[in-house]
């Protein structure tokens, strides 16, 4: 009897303990965003010290959206009582290490930085907790956050239903942006002078003409435009990208269940050539090997009369003593396509939840923080966190005055954002069939035929895209 009545309190006792375990935790969540054992639901409103005690890790790549949240996670961690661990890795290894991390699948990092394009393969990966259930439960989210506050395109950019091929901007939201780049036409307001140039070019011919026209503008080694040229899917997404599609091409389209590229389509064909003969007529002469970086130092040191690229780069470089041509550097909107109409392609940084993470609540205290109205105006007045994601940012009058020192920045944005989010088709192969791309891009400049060479891109870009499901 003694026996039996023991083993019955040891049942007892274990029932106790693993009731314990599950009610102690107080962060854990499924895949969908469904508590598994939290008491959220009875709670009444929010609080930002729900969590306090917790300890967090988060994953940052080396950029100034990033040394804004670091400069500012004193203020957090008094805010929540949430200590917060972070590591911080130059972009060049950024995103290995991450993918790396994420495989693993141990919950750490719990929050992590990403870029829009990323999306398509952590999610399908289930990599990413969607954050819809978060952002709708009032015991979860600020009810100051405001979601509606962020521009459409760039909150858009993290959100998608998972089907190659479809466009983002439905199904689920798996990130939240911290900062977004759209692409303008930068010019040297000294260089236009000096040429007589009137004003910035409207259409892509005018383009062509004036690049044409100011190479070697200020000397041997001057030259027209600055345009990246790698053999990179970086090469493709900012200024080519965007006058791709706003001349009316793609770059897929389902047919019969399947993806196929239209990269050599007579639209296709017609803005590469004319984005070639920019390259030859007005680009540099060793075009091939620029990145964003060398694209953007010629700009601020006069070298290149223009460039098409990010559109925050004169921000910083118009501050008094930032760089040689401080003052000089405004923008213009990209050129408009055939019917008039002006959007670019977006690539936007973004905060993620990882879906293994034992203390997601936690971390989505963090993650609204650093997006919230009141982070993102002091980074876009107090830190370099340009250009900010919040409509409400855009408002303000500090802000405003800010960007007042680059002629045509606030009038280029108001022209440009309605029709500006991520442009290219969401597929998991993007970073290949990109690179690709960009290879072709080069080889056409190199004299290739274009229409052939796109057709043997169509054709490479098709193998790869062969097994992927679009339904």
């Amino acid at each position: 009897m003694f026996k039996k009545n023991v083993t019955i309190f040891a049942v007892f006792l274990m029932t106790l303990l693993i009731a314990s375990a599950c009610s102690s935790s107080n962060s854990s969540s499924t895949s969908n965003g469904e508590q598994e054992s939290t008491d959220l639901e009875e709670l009444d409103g929010f609080d930002w010290k729900r969590f306090e005690g917790e300890e967090i890790n988060v994953m940052l790549n080396q950029h100034p959206y990033a040394e804004a949240i670091i400069e500012r996670l004193p203020e957090f961690e008094e805010k929540t009582g949430i200590k917060v661990q972070h590591s911080i890795t130059p972009e060049e290894s950024y995103f290995d290490k991450l993918t790396t991390a994420l495989n693993a699948q141990n919950g750490n990092p719990d929050v992590f930085m990403t870029g829009a394009y990323q999306v398509w393969e952590y999610s399908t990966s289930d990599y990413m907790q969607e954050l819809d259930s978060f952002l709708e439960d009032e015991n979860r989210t600020s009810p100051d956050y405001d979601v509606d506050d962020f521009i459409e395109g760039a909150l858009n950019a993290g959100r998608w239903d998972g089907v190659p091929g479809h466009q983002v901007g439905t199904g689920n939201l798996w990130t939240v942006p911290l900062g977004f780049e759209i692409n303008y036409l930068h010019y040297n307001k000294r260089a236009f002078e000096q040429a007589g140039i009137e004003g910035p070019p409207e259409t892509f011919d005018e383009l062509i003409e004036i690049a044409s026209q100011l190479q070697e503008w200020d000397g041997a080694g001057t030259y027209g435009i600055g345009l990246r040229g790698t053999r990179s899917w970086a090469t493709i997404h900012p200024g080519f990208m965007t006058s791709f599609t706003n001349h009316g091409a793609k770059d897929f389209e389902i047919e019969d269940g399947k993806l196929v590229t239209k990269v050599n389509s007579p639209e296709a064909v017609e803005i590469t050539d004319k984005f070639v003969e920019l390259i030859k007529k007005g680009g540099a002469s060793d075009w091939s090997n620029y990145t964003w970086y060398q694209v953007s130092t010629d700009l601020a040191e006069g070298k290149s009369a223009m460039a098409y690229d990010a559109s925050w780069w004169p921000i910083n470089y118009n501050k008094e003593g930032a760089s040689k041509e401080a003052g000089n550097l405004a923008v213009a909107p990209p050129p408009k396509s055939k019917d008039g109409e002006i959007g670019s392609n977006m690539w936007v940084w973004s905060l993620a939840m990882n879906n293994s993470s034992e203390k997601k609540d936690a971390a989505w205290l963090f993650m609204q923080y650093f997006t919230s109205k009141e982070h993102m105006l002091w980074g876009a007045t107090e830190a370099d966190v340009v250009d900010p994601v919040r409509n409400s940012v855009w408002e303000d009058e500090k802000f405003k005055e800010l960007i007042s020192n680059t002629d045509g920045y606030e009038e280029t944005f108001n022209t440009v954002i309605d029709n500006s989010t991520v442009k290219f088709t969401p597929q998991p192969e993007f970073f290949n069939t990109t690179t690709e791309w960009a290879a072709a891009l080069q080889d056409i400049v190199n004299g290739a035929d274009t229409q052939e060479r796109l057709d043997d891109l169509a054709e490479e870009i098709n193998k790869s895209v062969s097994r992927i499901r679009t339904e």
